[in-house]
């Protein structure tokens, strides 16, 4: 009967009493916001575009392989703790890119240093292989060992070098 009322009322053929009729306040129409819309991969740079900056440093290459190799003015002897440090984290299931030898095991990883004109190092950037303690221990063994004694042979600008560390230990 009630709808029947509310139907005739909405036609027009019948009016309800006030005082039976109750209207629920009015909702706000909620207003739909597309989400925005994310590229799946950054925009490939064109061949002339300035290297990546990443706080005000510039990021290395993708391709390491044009870049010069890292001199040194001054020889470093390697360590053997560091060789021990690499040796637990394998041993200790943080890192599998340990190859076996002959002579016992080796674990290569390459490093590219930005180095300054006047030879400050201003980033060391270690070539990732899922070993993260390690990369980021090489990367402080090589700024330590690269601390003004970078062979620039007269480079006027920033400059990108590469090198490889590698750790060995017998099995």
């Amino acid at each position: 009967m009630i709808a029947l009322l509310l139907l005739a009322a909405s036609l027009g053929a019948v009016q309800a009493p006030a005082a039976d009729v109750q209207t629920a306040p009015a909702l706000p129409v909620p207003r739909i916001i597309p989400p925005p819309v994310v590229p799946t991969l950054p925009p490939a740079p064109s061949p002339s575009a300035p290297p990546q900056v990443t706080g005000g440093v510039p990021l290395p290459p993708q391709d390491w392989s044009a870049l010069p190799v890292l001199r040194l003015r001054r020889a470093v002897a390697p360590s053997l703790d560091a060789s021990t440090f690499v040796q637990r984290e394998v041993l200790a299931g943080r890192c599998g890119g340990a190859t076996r030898t002959p002579q016992g095991w080796v674990l290569n990883l390459d490093l590219a240093l930005l180095a300054a004109a006047d030879g400050r190092v201003r980033r060391v950037t270690p070539r990732a292989i899922d070993c993260p303690t390690v990369e980021q221990f090489a990367a402080g063994l090589l700024l330590g060992a690269a601390r003004n004694n970078v062979d620039l042979r007269g480079a006027a600008t920033d400059s990108w070098y590469r090198t490889t560390m590698v750790f060995a230990w017998k099995a």
